[in-house]
């Protein structure tokens, strides 16, 4: 067995050190995984009140090896002298977010990010976890997989977005694979497999071109029959919508359906006016007029600036963002799915300041935060929530859906039935933004219940 430890200099560039068993520990290991197999490993303390099964089968294939996190203590220590050595810029001439992330509200997050906040106890979330990485088509993929306790539970693929990471899915892992313990159904239950987007955390940085959503579904497809998934369904928002709708778009072998909380339903009509500022189209709704009208605004504050930027020119961002945490975590937050965020001032907001800290924090201590956002120019010209521009057209699958009212984009349903010629579900609720699953992850676990439901 060789297990992979993800390690790293001050310089903050990732490298491997892997640790070769000897013989004898190998063979004392295998006893103990033989002996405690179905047994359960204690939940991780990301909100989870049940038990996780250990994906211990996960292993059974050569090709997938285990993965434990230790960032050195250097590279803490100089993350915190960056921190301190901040140069700020002169604080901003309007009293809203409208020029961007706040300077008094950004340094009270950065002290805080430099003094109190503690990584450690991120890594440990994950590492109480099942972790994995395997190698599909020259990049190290990473991920989570965790088995349900509960028999014939459905597999499910998770997949998360920019800014977000796999640390968005953690509050739902207990939910959905333990739902008994959170007032569910055994028969709900799902194995959660968790990949990282290539150039996300710990997976691979892609050294050529090509790894957009089409391509990093088909690896995802690779992945879920690595696992041994004959039957399984899929779920993304932000990146992971495109990415999951990919899947459905290629069928991939074994998917049954899909669910989206950032759907592909916007008609034709409407993205060609949109661009121009042009008048409404005729025979909208009061409904899609409202939305239509949400979407020009949105566009006209320049909200989407940074979904330009990334796609026009990557590389250009990430001289500042990787030098400067500071200006990581001002980048990083620009994002509107972090519009309400309080910084932390309302301690029962979710996530809280400590888990967006978690996630800045792994971008940072990966590099990671170009090799990320050059997914952004991979999938230059194709809007991701375009109906056209998604082919949602060639989309036969279930899907299902659920509007969050707070999330930047909220698709009518007659909207959706047009895109989708066959959508089994359709949820508008009454709570939760554009990051549903680390907002409200018990009503974004009951809605993937539900939504799947009849795919069992």
């Amino acid at each position: 067995m060789i297990q992979e430890t993800m390690t790293q200099d001050t310089a903050t560039h990732v490298v491997m050190r892997r640790f070769r068993y000897n013989r004898r520990r190998f063979l004392a290991t295998a006893v103990i995984i033989i002996a405690v197999a179905g047994l359960v490993m204690s939940g991780c303390a990301a909100g989870q009140s049940g038990k996780v099964e250990a994906a211990d089968a996960t292993t059974a294939r050569p090709d997938i090896r285990p993965f434990h996190i230790n960032i050195p203590q250097a590279a803490l220590v100089d993350l915190r002298q960056r921190l301190a050595a901040t140069r700020w810029p002169d604080r901003e001439t309007v009293a809203d977010q409208s020029q961007g992330a706040q300077l008094a509200k950004l340094q009270e997050l950065v002290r805080y990010w430099g003094s109190g906040y503690d990584w450690r106890k991120a890594e440990a979330k994950l590492n109480a976890l099942p972790q994995f990485m395997t190698n599909i088509d020259g990049l190290d993929i990473y991920f989570i997989h965790v088995r349900s306790r509960h028999k014939n539970a459905l597999p499910l693929i998770l997949t998360h977005g920019w800014p977000g990471s796999v640390f968005e899915f953690l509050k739902v892992i207990g939910p959905l694979t333990d739902p008994t313990a959170y007032g569910g159904r055994a028969e709900d239950a799902f194995d959660v497999i968790i990949p990282a987007i290539p150039g996300y955390g710990f997976s691979g940085k892609p050294t050529g071109t090509g790894w957009d959503p089409e391509h990093i579904a088909r690896v995802w497809a690779e992945l879920m029959q690595r696992l041994g998934y004959t039957h399984y369904v899929a779920q993304g928002g932000d990146w992971g919508a495109p990415i999951t709708s990919a899947m459905a778009r290629q069928a991939s072998p074994g998917l049954l359906g899909i669910h989206l909380n950032l759907p592909a339903t916007v008609p034709p009509e409407v993205t060609a006016a949109l661009p121009s500022g042009g008048p409404a189209p005729a025979g909208l709704s009061e409904q899609e007029r409202a939305v239509f009208d949400a979407l020009m605004t949105y566009n006209k504050k320049g909200s989407s600036a940074y979904f330009a930027m990334m796609t026009a020119r990557p590389q250009t961002i990430g001289y500042g963002v990787t030098d400067s945490p500071a200006g990581l975590a001002a980048w990083l937050l620009v994002h509107p799915g972090f519009a309400q965020w309080t910084f932390g001032a309302d301690p029962k907001q979710s996530p809280t300041k400590d888990e967006v800290l978690d996630d800045i924090t792994l971008y940072w201590l990966t590099n990671s935060a170009i090799s990320a956002g050059r997914l952004y120019w991979e999938n230059a010209g194709r809007n991701v929530v375009s109906a056209a521009a998604q082919k949602t057209a060639e989309i036969s699958l279930p899907v299902a859906i659920t509007v969050f009212p707070e999330d930047v984009y909220r698709a009518p349903e007659t909207w959706a039935r047009r895109a989708y010629r066959n959508l089994i579900y359709f949820h508008e609720v009454d709570k939760g933004g554009h990051f549903a699953a680390w907002e409200q992850p018990q009503l974004f676990a009951a809605e993937l219940r539900a939504a799947f439901r009849s795919l069992r």
